[in-house]
């Protein structure tokens, strides 16, 4: 039986990310158009999979535009509310924040989490630190609203965090898992009739919903929801 699922929606295509800048708190500029599209499609494909009750009642997100922007299509096509969490933020970028990526991975001679000990710019986390910030905080999360459907509109870093809490990865682990503009990813947390409880990865990284708008049917590289299959792959940032 499954108790409780976490539902984690990276946030669609933002300026940021195309202009290739760190998107900090101090210059998110939002979504392009093309990440509205996105974010509607994977909340239509919510709407569609989850028709009645138990359903979501809240969608929580993190301060920066790009998420609440994202939080507000979901929410509005759910009928349910935004509930902003400090929590869910992204890393702290420090100096980084608007500089290009290209520049700070150049000087840094990878992305955070080549050296996940390391401040990447002045002012900022490391990669560890900001781990172990986002992991507490969804284990908080994850107690106070036990036993219900949790939907959030995240930062890829925070699907990574969601990783490294359920699958007790520890902190510097080398795994590295790609997560996709407005790509769904749903772990389940399930009891068993011998009173086992595990949390259980039914789908990561889960872009089907547009495939099929590229492609007319489902189909792509990531692994589509309810096969209860996980897939081993690399990082990306923002």
């Amino acid at each position: 039986m499954i108790t409780t699922e976490l539902l984690l929606v990276r946030h669609g295509q933002a300026r940021c990310n195309v202009a290739g800048i760190v998107g900090g708190p101090r210059t998110c500029t939002g979504l392009t158009d093309q990440g509205r599209i996105e974010i509607q499609l994977a909340a239509d494909r919510i709407a569609a999979e989850y028709p009645g009750t138990p359903h979501i009642t809240t969608v929580y997100t993190g301060p920066r535009l790009r998420l609440r922007q994202s939080a507000e299509i979901l929410a509005h096509t759910l009928k349910v509310p935004v509930v902003v969490e400090p929590g869910l933020d992204g890393p702290i970028h420090g100096d980084a924040d608007g500089r290009t990526w290209r520049e700070i991975t150049a000087n840094f001679r990878g992305h955070p989490q080549a050296h996940p000990d390391r401040p990447w710019a002045a002012s900022s986390d490391t990669w560890n630190n900001f781990l172990s910030r986002a992991t507490a905080f969804l284990a908080e999360l994850l107690s106070r609203v036990a036993s219900q459907r949790i939907l959030v509109a995240a930062h890829g870093e925070t699907v990574i965090a969601a990783h490294s809490l359920l699958l007790s990865l520890p902190l510097g682990s080398p795994v590295r898992f790609t997560v996709d503009h407005a790509s769904l990813t749903r772990w389940q947390h399930q009891h068993n009739r011998f009173g086992h409880e595990s949390w259980w990865l039914d789908c990561h990284n889960d872009t089907s919903h547009l495939d099929m708008r590229r492609h007319g049917a489902r189909g792509g590289r990531s692994t589509p929801c309810s096969e209860g299959q996980t897939t081993d792959v690399k990082e990306q940032t923002g």
